[in-house]
C-alpha cells in the first residue's frame, strides 16, 4: 500500500497522516483495516518488504551515450527488463529518473551499493520524458527498451554528477496497483564548460602475461628457446588479450608498463620456437603473429613513455615476507632489474625508465619498501587503500615516503579496482565507465581551485572485455574538460601535497587476502636449490653462457607475480627447471667400474670420465682415494688427483698408477671436484684385488719357462733330423722315377698330386685365437666386465 504513494514522487497528505494516526490508535481493531479502502503508508517493517518487490524486475542498463553529455546532446539510455518474478506484470512503464547531485566522492559509492527502490533517495520520473509502456511481461521473459531525452530536459542546472536511475512501475496479478518494481542506477557526470583546474590524470597501461619459456633450449648454436606450452600466441592473435591492449592503447593517453619477460618471449617466438609435447619439442608455429604483434607495439609506444618493471615482473611482497631471509633471493632481483632497460631498448628500440616498482594490488609495508628500493627502484607504485589519507579531498598521487629517499606515487584505489569485475556483460562495463567518469569528476570539483595530480594502475592482467571498458572509459574524458592526460614521470615529479600521509603502514596491515596468495617459502628454498646447482655446473663449462642465461632467466619468472594463486603450476614449473639442470649436470659423469685384480706390486688404475654435453668440461679434478693405504698406494698417498678436460661427447680415461703392499681387497672411491674442491657428481665405488707374486712363485715360474725352453729345442733337433732324412729319400725315388718313366706317370705329375693322390700343400698355416682384435673406437659408457685387468 506504501508503494502507491511512492510512485507519485511526493508526501502522505493531511487526511492520509490522520487516517494513520487513527490506526496507531486503534491497532487493536483490525477490522477498521478492512473497512477502510484508501491507501496507507506503511510501516518499516512493511516497506522492507515492499524494498523486495521492487526487485522483482531485472532492469539492465547496456549502454549510455553520450557516456558525458554536454548542453545540446540528447541521452540515449538503451537496457533490457527482465521479470524474475513468478508473477506476470501488467500495465508496466520504463521511465527515467534524475538527481539528485552528488556532493562527495562517497556519495557516489554509497549509491552503487544500493539495489530496491528507496523512495527517499530515488528521485521522482522525469515529467514530460519519453517513457516505454509494457503491457504485459510474463514471469522469465524479457523485453529491451530505449529511451533518448534532450540534455535539456534533464533537470541538470549546474555542473557535477548526477544519480541516473531507470526504473519499471507495474502492476502484479497478486497486487493490481502501481508500484515500482525494478531500478537500475547510474551516474551521469555534467561538466558542459572546461574546469579552470583540470585534474592531470595517469592511466598506466600494463602489458603483462604468465611464465611461458622453460629453461630448456633447443642443441642449435641459436640456442632456440623451449616453450611450456604455446597459449601465448593466442593472447598475441588478433582479437586477443594482448592483441587488444595493443590495438586499444595505441590511440589512448597511457603510460605502457611492460614486463620485458613478455617482449623477450615474442621476441623468441618471431626469431623462431620450439614446443614442449610430451617428452621432446617441436616446432612452435605462429612465428608470423608474434612477428605481427611486435611490429604493432612498436609503432604504439612510439612518442609515448615506457617504464619497464624488473624481468619477469618478481613478487616484491613475496620476497620481502618469504624470500629475503633465504641466502641469493634478492640478488635475482637486482639482475633482473638490471636486464629490464636492456631488453626493452632491444626488442621495442625505445628507452624505458626503470626506476618504478609496483608491488601487488600497491600494497606496502617497510618491509616490502626495502625490497622494492634495494635493486636501485627509488619510486614504488602503490595505493590509496594502503598509503590512506585521513582527508575530504584526493591530494596528489606523489609524496616522499618514510625518510623521504623514497617517492610514493599513490594510485587511486576507486579508480584503479573500477574495471576489475566481469565486463563481458553490456551493462556490467557501461556501469562500471559511467561510475568511472563520475568519479574523476568528483576528484575535480572537490578543490576547484586546486590542480592535483592523481594515478590510476589497474589491475596487472586485464581480459579483453576489461581492457575495452578502461578504453571506452578513457575515450569518456577525450573532451578534457575536468581531466587532462599526464604520464607517469611527470606524476612522480609532481609538488606533493603537504597534507599528504607520508607513513608507510605497518605489516600487521597488510590485508590478509593478498599474503595467502604469496609465494611459500619453500618456492624461494627452492629456487636457492637450483641457483646452487648452476653455481657448481657453469664452472666446469667451456662455453657456461650456454646454460647461465636460460637459467637464470627462468628463475627470474619462478618469482614472477603472476604465480599468485598459482601455486601448483608455480611448483610444477619450478621442479621442472631444477629437473633439467640435474638432467644436464648428470652428463658429466663417471663410468661404473667392475672389481678389478692387481697381480704385481704396480700397475696402472684407469677411471673413465664420460661428457655427455653438447660442450667440453674443464675445471675438474679426478681423485681416487684408497680404502687401505697400507695394502694398496697411490703415489705413495692414500690418494691421487689428475685433472681432467673432456670435449663435448667424448670420454676420457683417467689413469692413475698404484702400488700394492699386501695381498687382499681394497674398496676404492673415485670423485669428481671443482677446482675449488666442491664435489661434482656422486661418487663411483669399485674394490681391487691386490695378488702379490712371492719370490718362490717367480723360482716355479722360472724353471717352468725353462723346461719349455729345452722341449723346444729338443723338438726342433728332431724335426731337422727328420726333414734330412726325408730329403735323402725323395732324391732316391728321383732317380728311379727318371729310369721308370711311363705316359701314365706324366699325366699324374700334370694333375698336381703325388703318388698317393694327396694334394700338395701351399705352406700357409691359420690364424691363432691370440691374434689382437681391430681398433674397439670411441670408448663406451657402459661398466668394465667382470674380472678386469689392470695395466702394468
Amino acid at each position: 500500500m506504501a508503494e502507491a504513494a511512492d510512485i507519485q514522487g511526493t508526501g502522505p497528505s493531511p487526511a492520509r497522516r490522520w487516517l494513520r494516526r487513527t490506526i496507531t490508535a486503534a491497532f487493536g481493531v483490525p477490522l477498521l483495516l478492512g473497512l477502510l479502502q484508501v491507501p496507507a503508508v506503511a510501516s518499516p517493517a512493511t516497506a522492507a518488504q515492499d524494498a523486495t518487490g521492487s526487485r522483482t524486475v531485472d532492469v539492465s542498463l547496456d549502454t549510455l551515450s553520450p557516456s558525458a553529455p554536454v548542453e545540446g546532446d540528447t541521452v540515449t539510455v538503451t537496457g533490457t527488463v527482465t521479470n524474475r518474478g513468478k508473477k506476470t506484470v501488467t500495465d508496466a512503464t520504463v521511465n527515467l529518473r534524475v538527481g539528485p547531485r552528488m556532493t562527495s566522492r562517497s556519495e557516489i559509492e554509497q549509491v552503487t551499493g544500493r539495489t530496491g527502490f528507496r523512495n527517499d533517495s530515488d528521485p521522482a520520473p522525469l515529467e514530460d520524458a519519453p517513457t516505454v509502456k509494457i503491457p504485459r511481461l510474463g514471469a522469465g521473459l524479457s523485453t529491451d527498451f530505449s529511451l533518448s531525452v534532450p540534455v535539456s530536459d534533464l533537470g541538470l542546472d549546474q555542473e557535477g554528477v548526477y544519480q541516473l536511475g531507470v526504473s519499471l512501475t507495474g502492476q502484479t496479478s497478486d497486487k493490481q496497483y502501481d508500484r515500482v518494481l525494478g531500478i537500475e542506477r547510474t551516474f551521469l557526470p555534467y561538466q558542459p564548460e572546461a574546469a579552470e583546474k583540470k585534474t592531470q590524470l595517469t592511466y598506466l597501461w600494463p602489458l603483462i602475461s604468465s611464465a611461458h619459456v622453460s629453461a630448456q633450449t633447443a642443441t642449435d648454436d641459436q640456442q632456440t628457446p623451449v616453450f611450456e606450452d604455446d597459449s601465448l600466441a593466442a593472447e598475441l592473435r588478433p582479437g586477443g588479450r594482448l592483441d587488444q591492449l595493443v590495438s586499444l592503447g595505441k590511440d589512448l593517453p597511457v603510460t605502457w608498463v611492460v614486463d620485458p619477460d613478455l617482449l623477450a618471449s615474442v621476441d623468441a617466438m618471431a626469431n623462431g620456437y620450439r614446443v614442449k609435447d610430451g617428452d621432446r619439442d617441436v616446432p612452435g608455429k605462429n612465428q608470423a603473429v608474434a612477428e605481427r604483434w611486435l611490429d604493432a607495439l612498436e609503432k604504439a609506444v612510439q612518442g609515448n613513455k615506457v617504464v619497464a618493471l624488473p624481468f619477469a615482473d618478481p613478487d616484491l611482497a613475496s620476497l620481502a615476507h618469504r624470500g629475503k631471509d633465504v641466502p641469493g633471493s634478492l640478488g635475482h632481483l637486482q639482475s633482473a632489474t638490471a636486464l629490464a632497460g636492456m631488453t626493452v631498448e632491444t626488442v621495442l628500440h625505445v628507452q624505458a625508465s626503470t626506476d618504478f616498482a609496483w608491488p601487488a594490488d600497491g600494497a606496502v609495508d617497510p618491509s616490502i619498501v626495502a625490497v622494492a628500493t634495494s635493486a636501485g627502484a627509488d619510486k614504488v607504485i602503490a595505493r590509496s587503500d594502503s598509503v590512506r589519507d585521513d582527508l575530504p579531498y584526493t591530494p596528489t598521487a606523489a609524496r616522499p615516503l618514510g625518510n623521504g629517499s623514497t617517492t610514493a606515487v599513490v594510485s587511486d584505489a576507486l579508480l584503479s579496482t573500477a574495471f576489475e569485475g566481469d565486463m563481458v556483460r553490456a551493462e556490467s562495463s557501461t556501469l562500471a565507465v559511467q561510475e568511472f567518469l563520475a568519479q574523476s569528476l568528483a576528484v575535480t570539483l572537490e578543490q576547484p581551485e586546486d590542480q592535483r595530480s592523481i594515478v590510476v594502475a589497474p589491475q596487472r592482467m586485464p581480459s579483453v572485455a576489461q581492457a575495452q571498458s578502461m578504453a571506452t572509459a578513457l575515450e569518456g574524458l577525450s573532451g578534457r574538460r575536468w581531466t587532462q592526460p599526464s604520464d607517469l614521470l611527470a606524476a612522480a615529479a609532481a609538488k606533493p601535497d603537504p597534507d599528504a600521509s607520508t607513513t608507510v603502514p605497518s605489516r600487521s596491515r597488510y590485508p590478509k587476502q593478498l599474503r595467502d596468495r604469496e609465494l611459500p617459502v619453500q618456492a624461494f628454498r627452492d629456487m636457492k636449490t637450483t641457483r646452487d646447482e648452476l653455481d657448481d655446473f657453469k664452472i666446469i663449462l667451456t662455453q657456461p653462457e650456454r646454460v647461465v642465461t636460460p637459467f637464470g632467466n627462468a628463475i627470474n619468472r619462478e618469482m614472477s607475480t603472476s604465480w599468485r594463486g598459482e601455486a601448483r603450476a608455480a611448483a610444477i614449473y619450478r621442479n621442472n627447471v631444477l629437473d633439467y639442470l640435474q638432467t644436464l649436470t648428470k652428463g658429466v659423469q663417471l663410468v661404473d667400474k667392475s672389481d678389478l685384480t692387481l697381480s704385481g706390486r704396480s700397475a696402472t688404475i684407469p677411471v673413465t670420465v664420460q661428457n655427455k654435453l653438447l660442450q667440453g668440461v674443464d675445471n675438474l679434478k679426478l681423485r681416487l682415494t684408497s680404502g687401505n693405504k697400507n695394502r694398496l698406494e697411490l703415489n705413495g698417498e692414500r690418494y691421487a688427483e689428475l685433472p681432467v678436460k673432456v670435449g663435448g661427447g667424448h670420454s676420457q680415461s683417467v689413469k692413475f698408477t698404484a702400488s700394492a703392499n699386501v695381498n687382499g681387497q681394497v674398496p676404492m672411491t673415485a670423485q669428481l671436484y671443482t677446482q675449488d674442491g666442491t664435489p661434482y657428481g656422486q661418487p663411483m665405488n669399485f674394490v681391487v684385488k691386490v695378488s702379490e707374486i712371492t719370490p718362490t712363485v717367480m723360482l716355479v715360474i722360472a724353471g717352468g719357462v725353462l723346461l719349455l725352453v729345452l722341449a723346444g729345442v729338443r723338438m726342433y733337433s728332431q724335426r731337422k733330423r727328420v726333414a734330412a732324412r726325408n730329403a735323402e729319400a725323395e732324391a732316391a725315388e728321383a732317380e728311379a722315377a727318371e729310369s721308370d718313366e711311363t705316359p701314365e706317370d706324366d699325366a699324374t705329375a700334370e694333375s698336381g698330386e703325388d703318388a698317393s693322390g694327396e694334394a700338395e700343400s701351399d705352406g700357409a698355416e691359420p690364424g691363432q685365437p691370440s691374434d689382437p682384435t681391430a681398433d674397439t673406437g670411441p670408448e663406451s659408457g657402459d661398466p668394465s666386465g667382470p674380472g678386469e685387468k689392470v695395466d702394468r
